[in-house]
């Protein structure tokens, strides 16, 4: 049987085309369907087994580094003299998360209290919890600043209960005292007589209340009804708006609680979260496009409004009194103490800051905070937040441990916070968020490019059959024209015989 060449070839043209609009139809409908499964994925939902996990479990491995700032000249610093410090560190420790407590509501929100433990890592640090550092006694120099309004008299009071308890204005202990808590008679004393003055009821240390301790109680949308609002809080501790600050808009809870956010990120988005240890929101903005692994993501940075004062940034008056830019009061939420906040070593800070303590150096590598965040599903990939604690201390009148200290805000310590997703989660990021969607892309496109290819070569295949076909019927139509006019010729020849035999 002779196959119909032409017939084939218009198959194949409209199997070409049909390919060509199958891919279009993908190119089309394919990122639609990516956006729907990442939808589906980012809500909040223990149906969704994986992003559930990381949100509720967070399996990435998080550390605290923490830095101290060893002060090398206590007595010259109470004679007036500019403190010098050395840098001693990191102390690292492995930070685990859980959250319980989890609570959904019919608002599409959910509650929950995030709990916290740290755990010392010797093979990561630059020394072990007993190595010795001298830094301020904020008991004495903080309580100091916080007395100064009072009559002469109180504060002379103060000055001898310090030395009955044979406190001084300087610190000299191991470090892992300094952190989780070290006994104290003042403090045995001051909780037994003045109960609220201090953060916490046992021992005192720099992070004597962090450790196996909660965050509060978040409210935060799942973002069921609008996955523009996923991760997003409703409310802290039962709370819309905090009351630690002057103005409504230093008080407004904004953003996240700082783990995750929204999906669909563009460069013109931010980042902002509401921190319980800061006691305010921030907000971290886009600075450049990056990779990690393969996996695309967006780098966010602190703004050098974030932690500037209210002459600098009008929008900041509400966290004043405020003293040099880089600089965040937070006395008013912790105890009237005279403690700020700021970026390590002083980093985007008022330069003059420097001026005033010998032995810091900042820099944007080793100092600024950033977020990497993959764009499409507002999921952290690595995580580095670094702040500082600093002590306003000067002298004081009638409490003679202040000495001749000149007024100065002083380092204390900084520390960091870092993690990034590795392992099989970045396995399955990498497959689902990378491979997956170059797969479907290429597919588009080669649909497209097979369907061009078959309309093109059955085109040609087309062509070239109905000009062979053609061409068959043209010999056709010659040989039976050839063959009448034989028949023709033959004829009259014939003819003549007949007439000549005649």
């Amino acid at each position: 049987m002779r196959i119909n060449k032409t017939k084939v070839s218009l198959g194949f043209i409209v199997a070409g085309a049909l390919t060509v609009v199958f891919g279009v139809v993908l190119l089309f409908v394919g990122p639609a369907v990516m956006k729907d499964q990442i939808i589906k994925n980012t809500v909040i939902d223990p149906k969704n087994e994986l992003s559930y996990t990381m949100w509720k479990d967070v399996p990435v491995p998080f550390f605290m580094s923490v830095y101290f700032f060893n002060v090398l000249n206590p007595k010259e610093i109470l004679a007036g003299e500019k403190p010098m410090v050395e840098q001693k560190g990191p102390y690292v420790y492995r930070k685990q998360i859980r959250k319980e407590n989890i609570t959904f509501h019919e608002n599409n929100t959910v509650s929950y209290r995030e709990y916290r433990k740290y755990f010392f890592e010797p093979s990561m640090s630059a020394g072990t919890e007993s190595d010795i550092v001298t830094i301020p006694n904020m008991l004495v120099l903080g309580a100091s600043i916080m007395m100064e309004n009072l009559p002469f008299a109180v504060r002379l009071m103060i000055s001898a209960t310090f030395k009955t308890f044979k406190e001084g204005p300087f610190l000299t202990k191991p470090v892992g005292e300094l952190m989780w808590g070290y006994d104290s008679g003042l403090v045995d004393f001051l909780n037994k007589y003045l109960p609220g003055m201090l953060p916490s009821s046992g021992k005192f240390g720099l992070f004597a209340e962090f450790n196996n301790s909660n965050t509060g109680l978040f409210t935060i949308f799942t973002g069921k009804d609008d996955i523009r609002n996923v991760h997003r809080v409703d409310s802290w501790n039962g709370l819309t708006e905090l009351n630690y600050w002057r103005t409504p808009q230093c008080n407004m809870i904004n953003g996240t609680a700082g783990q995750m956010w929204p999906p669909f990120m563009t460069t013109e988005s931010t980042l902002p979260f509401y921190s319980p240890d800061a006691c305010r929101s921030m907000e971290l903005v886009y600075q450049r496009p990056g990779e990690m692994q393969g996996i695309p993501l967006y780098r966010y940075v602190a703004p050098k409004t974030l932690f500037a004062n209210g002459t600098d940034y009008a929008p900041n008056e509400g966290f004043c009194p405020c003293r040099q830019s880089g600089l965040l009061n937070v006395s008013s939420c912790r105890h009237n103490s005279p403690v700020f906040i700021s970026h390590p070593h002083f980093f985007n800070a008022d330069p003059v800051l420097l001026k005033y303590v010998q032995g810091l150096s900042p820099s944007e590598d080793e100092h600024g905070l950033f977020i990497d965040i993959h764009p499409q599903t507002g999921v952290p990939l690595n995580v580095s937040i670094r702040l500082q604690l600093n002590l306003y201390m000067k002298r004081v009148s009638g409490i003679t441990e202040t000495g001749k200290i000149s007024e100065v805000v002083m380092p204390m310590i900084w520390f960091e916070e870092s993690g990034y997703i590795d392992g099989p989660i970045l396995s399955t990021f990498h497959t689902n968020l990378v491979v997956l969607p170059a797969v479907m892309e290429y597919m588009q496109y080669g649909f497209i490019a097979l369907g061009l290819a078959t309309i093109l070569i059955a085109s040609l295949v087309h062509h070239k059959a109905r000009a062979s076909e053609k061409e068959q019927i043209k010999d056709s139509l010659d040989h039976e024209t050839k063959g009448k006019s034989f028949i023709k010729n033959a004829g009259g020849c014939a003819h003549k015989g007949i007439h000549k035999h005649e």
